[in-house]
Protein backbone atom coordinates (compact mmCIF):
# COMPACT_ATOMS: atom_id res chain seq x y z
CA UNK A 1 0.00 0.00 0.00
CA UNK A 2 1.89 2.93 -1.27
CA UNK A 3 1.35 6.55 -0.25
CA UNK A 4 -0.75 9.18 -2.05
CA UNK A 5 0.74 12.33 -2.47
CA UNK A 6 -0.44 16.08 -2.62
CA UNK A 7 -0.03 17.61 -5.85
CA UNK A 8 3.33 19.29 -6.55
CA UNK A 9 4.88 17.08 -3.69
CA UNK A 10 7.26 14.46 -4.38
CA UNK A 11 9.48 11.65 -2.51
CA UNK A 12 12.47 13.95 -2.20
CA UNK A 13 10.39 16.68 -0.31
CA UNK A 14 9.05 14.11 2.65
CA UNK A 15 12.69 13.39 2.95
CA UNK A 16 13.85 17.17 3.10
CA UNK A 17 10.98 17.39 6.08
CA UNK A 18 10.72 16.36 9.61
CA UNK A 19 7.08 14.47 9.00
CA UNK A 20 3.23 14.44 7.27
CA UNK A 21 0.29 14.24 8.81
CA UNK A 22 -1.76 11.71 6.87
CA UNK A 23 -4.93 10.23 6.83
CA UNK A 24 -5.55 6.38 6.66
CA UNK A 25 -9.22 5.47 5.24
CA UNK A 26 -11.19 2.16 4.91
CA UNK A 27 -12.53 2.54 1.49
CA UNK A 28 -15.38 0.47 2.15
CA UNK A 29 -16.71 2.26 5.15
CA UNK A 30 -14.78 5.38 4.72
CA UNK A 31 -13.60 5.05 8.60
CA UNK A 32 -10.57 6.95 8.67
CA UNK A 33 -7.44 7.59 11.12
CA UNK A 34 -5.85 11.05 11.04
CA UNK A 35 -2.14 11.05 12.15
CA UNK A 36 1.34 12.10 11.92
CA UNK A 37 4.68 10.17 11.20
CA UNK A 38 8.20 11.60 11.73
CA UNK A 39 10.62 11.27 8.60
CA UNK A 40 13.45 10.60 10.33
CA UNK A 41 13.85 9.04 14.28
CA UNK A 42 17.30 9.99 16.33
CA UNK A 43 18.22 7.19 19.14
CA UNK A 44 21.15 7.10 21.24
CA UNK A 45 23.95 4.48 20.90
CA UNK A 46 27.19 3.78 22.42
CA UNK A 47 29.62 3.72 20.34
CA UNK A 48 33.40 2.81 21.17
CA UNK A 49 32.26 3.86 25.04
CA UNK A 50 31.05 7.14 23.94
CA UNK A 51 27.26 8.30 23.40
CA UNK A 52 26.37 9.43 20.04
CA UNK A 53 23.22 10.39 18.27
CA UNK A 54 21.99 8.60 15.33
CA UNK A 55 19.54 9.71 13.08
CA UNK A 56 18.18 7.35 10.75
CA UNK A 57 14.95 7.35 8.41
CA UNK A 58 11.64 5.75 10.14
CA UNK A 59 9.40 3.21 8.97
CA UNK A 60 7.15 6.04 7.26
CA UNK A 61 7.20 4.23 3.68
CA UNK A 62 4.99 1.11 5.45
CA UNK A 63 3.43 2.76 8.33
CA UNK A 64 -0.30 2.20 9.08
CA UNK A 65 -0.64 4.61 12.38
CA UNK A 66 -0.81 3.27 15.85
CA UNK A 67 -4.63 2.23 16.27
CA UNK A 68 -4.67 -1.90 17.22
CA UNK A 69 -7.86 -2.06 15.48
CA UNK A 70 -6.67 -0.14 12.57
CA UNK A 71 -3.86 -2.09 11.87
CA UNK A 72 -5.64 -5.08 12.43
CA UNK A 73 -8.08 -4.44 10.35
CA UNK A 74 -5.27 -3.43 7.54
CA UNK A 75 -3.31 -7.10 8.10
CA UNK A 76 -6.70 -8.88 7.32
CA UNK A 77 -7.46 -6.81 3.80
CA UNK A 78 -5.01 -4.17 2.58
CA UNK A 79 -6.80 -3.69 -0.28
CA UNK A 80 -9.55 -2.10 1.75
CA UNK A 81 -6.96 1.21 2.58
CA UNK A 82 -5.44 4.10 1.43
CA UNK A 83 -3.10 5.66 2.95
CA UNK A 84 -2.85 9.73 1.91
CA UNK A 85 -0.59 12.43 3.29
CA UNK A 86 -2.32 15.28 4.22
CA UNK A 87 0.70 17.94 4.87
CA UNK A 88 4.53 18.00 4.70
CA UNK A 89 6.02 19.74 7.34
CA UNK A 90 9.43 21.16 7.96
CA UNK A 91 9.53 20.95 12.20
CA UNK A 92 8.00 18.72 14.43
CA UNK A 93 6.29 21.51 15.76
CA UNK A 94 4.04 22.44 12.93
CA UNK A 95 3.50 18.01 12.45
CA UNK A 96 2.26 17.78 15.83
CA UNK A 97 0.32 21.15 15.40
CA UNK A 98 -1.41 20.64 11.86
CA UNK A 99 -2.69 16.49 13.36
CA UNK A 100 -4.11 18.50 16.18
CA UNK A 101 -5.72 20.95 14.35
CA UNK A 102 -7.11 18.18 12.04
CA UNK A 103 -8.39 15.77 14.74
CA UNK A 104 -10.26 18.25 17.01
CA UNK A 105 -12.06 19.83 13.39
CA UNK A 106 -13.16 15.84 12.96
CA UNK A 107 -13.89 15.39 16.10
CA UNK A 108 -11.97 12.80 15.57
CA UNK A 109 -12.95 10.69 19.19
CA UNK A 110 -16.54 11.46 19.27
CA UNK A 111 -17.82 11.98 15.37
CA UNK A 112 -20.21 9.12 14.98
CA UNK A 113 -22.41 8.09 11.97
CA UNK A 114 -25.88 7.67 11.52
CA UNK A 115 -25.79 3.81 13.08
CA UNK A 116 -24.04 5.42 15.86
CA UNK A 117 -20.54 4.07 14.82
CA UNK A 118 -17.55 5.51 15.03
CA UNK A 119 -16.39 7.31 12.08
CA UNK A 120 -12.31 7.39 13.20
CA UNK A 121 -10.32 4.96 14.34
CA UNK A 122 -8.58 7.15 16.30
CA UNK A 123 -9.14 6.67 20.52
Amino acid sequence: MEWILPENITEQDILNSKGFVYVITNIKTQKKYIGKKFVYSQRTKVIKGKKKKVISESDWRSYTGSSEDLNNEISENPDLFQKEILSVHRTKTECNYRECELQFKYDVLRAKDEQGNYKFYNK
